[in-house]
């Protein structure tokens, strides 16, 4: 009978196993970091090089692993809730196992730390803003004169004017940026449009919840901001126009005020040479003279 050998299943199992790690980006939360005594690095860029060469390492042992934004200030409120240690390398393995439940991640694909930090930095922030213009949303309540809930009713709202934007927009790539004026600060998201060769447009899912939330608590509290759209096709010049938010509407943007938006310096007001073939144009009609779905008065 042959012999089992238990080691070599047990490196089969390994590389059955996904696995998460809180990866500390900035020299800030690294240096929030060292008070601990059990966290051992001193130097962010030493820890950065030796975190890439595990990684590596689990890639050429056939394993995933996913990186996660480790913030310190939340891994001590997660502590406290809990009543872990915070100086304990257990306790930050459980943090990590949460942020890879709840956490912005992102998968390690081969590239260096240098490419993949920008990326997931930006989808930290991509889930923050959604989290946070979902949760303002809630909070609006129903409506006090017909009980319609005016948060999930401006969603459906911005939903149906981002389908007529795609809709309406010239073949090609698709690039939609979409600003809020609030307070404490104004909330901006990015949403990207691409179509294949069959003119199918390709959207990433968390990408336009996030654009849809944030363009919906603009329509809903009726906050100043605009959502500017560009769109880019071989042999022909790229295409920028938009639109202003009104009340619980859109309107368009002329194509001198799309034209002033872009080839002005936001911070001195001087003028910016406009980019070569880019026609800076009034957008197409949304079709929304009537009202779209959602919550009026």
């Amino acid at each position: 009978m042959a012999r089992t050998d238990h080691r070599a299943l047990r490196r089969v199992l390994r590389r059955e196993i996904a696995g998460t790690i809180g990866l500390l980006t900035d020299e800030h939360d690294f240096r929030a970091m060292r008070r601990y005594r059990t966290f051992t690095f001193d130097d962010h860029l030493t820890y950065l090089h030796q975190m890439e060469a595990v990684l590596r390492t689990r890639a050429s042992e056939g394993t995933h692993t996913t990186l996660a934004l480790f913030d310190p200030e939340e891994y001590a409120e997660f502590c406290t809730h809990t009543g872990l240690d915070p100086d304990a390398s257990a306790s930050r393995t459980r943090f990590t196992a949460e942020l890879a439940a709840t956490g912005a991640t992102i998968p390690y694909d081969g590239r260096p730390l240098t490419d993949l930090v920008p990326t997931l930095v930006d989808e930290a922030v991509r889930q923050a803003t959604w989290e946070y213009a979902s949760t303002l949303l809630a909070r609006l309540g129903p409506c006090h004169t017909c009980g319609e809930d005016i948060g999930r009713a401006a969603f459906t709202r911005a939903s149906h004017l981002l389908t007529r934007i795609l809709d309406t927009a010239p073949p090609g790539e698709r690039h939609l940026v979409c600003s809020v004026s609030g307070s404490p600060e104004t909330l901006v998201t990015v949403l990207h449009a691409d179509q294949d060769t069959e003119g199918t447009t390709r959207l990433d899912e968390a990408e336009t919840l996030e654009f849809t939330s944030v363009l919906a608590l603009g329509l809903a509290t009726r906050s100043p901001g605009g959502l500017v759209m560009r769109t880019s096709a071989p042999g022909s010049p790229d295409r920028v126009y938009g639109w202003r938010l009104r009340g619980d509407t859109l309107a368009p943007l002329t194509a001198g005020e799309v034209f002033d938006a872009y080839c002005t310096d936001v911070e001195s007001g001087d003028l910016i040479s406009p980019e070569s073939d880019v026609d800076y144009c009034a957008p197409p009609d949304l079709g929304t003279q009537e009202k779209p779905p959602g919550h009026h008065h």
